[in-house]
């Protein structure tokens, strides 16, 4: 009887074991595979855009903020982050306002844009990871590109993503080759491949190397608690805001922001931010998934920037038409850094599209 009583708590040990080990494999795979937003169909038609609204309307329940500088051939600018949208033009396209209109909006779930999860009330770790992807995560931002695309009127666009938007603009590319005249990609995120292969590269040490020793502790425990998913589906949507911007406070100490222009930047992302980590999981490869596009892309690289040279060359080797710039004395947001240069790269990159 004892022995068969310690094989039945043996048994149900090992299924806890085999679930638990199931469970953290799934949570380190990715949720979004590229092909996933074209398989979508019809419902990337956006709806029928209201007359008495400024902004667009991508789904019946999602209005995205946006606001448009110049005259021209329409350009969509994607921003970085996660959630950390534009308040002001970039220094640097500028000088390009007099052919080009830029489109710059906040993406789902960011700055002025329609915040579709506020707290979740289920207990259930992985329903909310899926649900958390399904609304806010990479598939759910792609699939907005796509939308805006078909509200613009435009067959083909011209996509410049400065960081993680540089990333975003990639993976649409690689879903939508045909509707992708070319692709401006400024220092974009080192997460074409996770475990990312430039470790130096990585955002979150290279910001903690940059601060006082004396600050470091408190920064690691900062982290842990950042990345602490077994408490995530605790928090409210406000609570990772701060939580973003707290991280914001660091980076600004990290690069120096009294000697370094950066843009002003709407409020940030809350759960937003979140379900795109989940969404492309601990292990991925997106390499392939770019070799598709044939459009030119340019990618430009600030010098001084805390992602390494070889990061962003990452792009290039995955992308059949890509040329590489880089901008010297200046850093992640090159675009106000050393605006006139930046502006003469771009100007040359699309100059060759005519």
């Amino acid at each position: 009887m004892k022995r068969k009583l310690l094989l039945i708590i043996g048994t149900i040990v090992l299924a806890l074991i085999v679930i638990a080990g199931g469970f953290w494999y799934m949570s380190t795979q990715p949720l979004y595979n590229p092909g996933m937003v074209r398989e979508m169909g019809a419902s990337l038609t956006p709806p029928n855009q209201l007359a008495e609204s400024e902004k667009w309307l991508v789904q019946s329940n999602i209005e995205i903020n946006h606001f448009a500088v110049g005259e021209g051939r329409n350009v969509l600018v994607i921003h970085g982050g996660p959630g950390m949208p534009f308040l002001e033009p970039m220094s640097g396209l500028e000088p390009l306002t007099r052919e080009y209109r830029f489109h710059y909006y906040d993406q789902r779930g960011c700055g002025e844009s329609t915040r579709p999860v506020d707290r979740f009330e289920s207990t259930n770790t992985y329903q909310n990871m899926l649900e958390l992807d399904r609304t806010l995560g990479l598939g759910a931002q792609i699939a907005d590109i796509e939308r805006i695309r078909q509200i613009l009127g435009d067959d083909k666009l011209i996509l410049v993503g400065h960081s993680w938007g540089g990333f975003l603009a990639s993976l649409y590319a690689a879903e939508f080759p045909e509707h992708v005249d070319a692709l401006i990609l400024i220092s974009p995120a080192n997460t074409l491949v996770m475990p990312q292969p430039d470790a130096d590269s990585d955002l979150f040490a290279s910001v903690r190397v940059k601060l006082p020793s004396d600050q470091q502790a408190e920064f690691d425990a900062f982290m842990k608690e950042y990345m602490n998913f077994n408490t995530l589906f605790q928090k409210s949507d406000a609570e990772l805001v701060a939580m973003n911007e707290k991280f914001g406070e660091y980076y600004v100490q990290a690069v120096d922001v009294e000697n370094t222009p950066m843009p002003k930047q709407g409020k940030p992302g809350g759960w937003m931010t979140w379900g795109m980590y989940i969404s492309m999981g601990q292990r991925h490869d997106y390499r392939n998934a770019l070799k598709s596009l044939t459009a030119p892309v340019l990618v430009i690289h600030g010098a001084d920037d805390l992602q390494s040279e070889a990061a962003s060359y990452q792009y290039v080797d995955a992308l059949p038409n890509a040329e590489f710039a880089v901008i010297e004395n200046a850093g992640h947001f090159s675009f106000e850094q050393q605006p006139d240069e930046f502006a003469t790269v771009v100007s040359q990159f699309l100059t060759g599209l005519k």
